[in-house]
């Protein structure tokens, strides 16, 4: 199995395929279909779906005749370079800028107990250093 390349790597579909699956959990051809939006043909996404798997993103079982495929890497693992994509290419690198972003967009719509878990984060990144 290769090395999956990074996630700003693919095409705009294949992101959206893989973000379908990713929020699925699991998905067969026609469940991932059903969730695009202006959606090509059936065999295009098999096609693609195939294409992701070469790549390295996903891998498929074979339940009652139909694959399924799912994600080969957890949430977190794949969450990592396109976090750092996201800071290097939006806030020049700045992990401060980028959480202060977060913060300002969301702070009406975090609870006191999610405010109080970042500051836990915080508090342990600060000791573990």
């Amino acid at each position: 199995m290769p090395k999956p390349l990074p996630y700003a790597a693919l095409g705009r579909r294949e992101r959206q395929i893989v973000d379908t699956v990713y929020q699925l959990g699991r998905a067969s051809v026609a469940q991932v279909l059903e969730q695009l939006s202006d959606p090509p043909s059936y065999s295009a996404v098999r096609a693609m779906l195939r294409l992701l798997e070469d790549k390295g993103y996903l891998h498929h079982t074979e339940e009652e005749g139909r694959y399924i495929y799912e994600p080969r890497l957890s949430h977190e693992q794949a969450n990592r370079p396109v976090l750092k994509h996201l800071v290097s290419t939006f806030f020049k690198g700045s992990i401060e800028a980028a959480m202060a972003a977060l913060l300002d967009e969301s702070k009406d719509e975090l609870s006191d107990a999610e405010l109080g878990r970042l500051a836990a984060m915080i508090d342990r990144a600060r000791k573990e250093r």
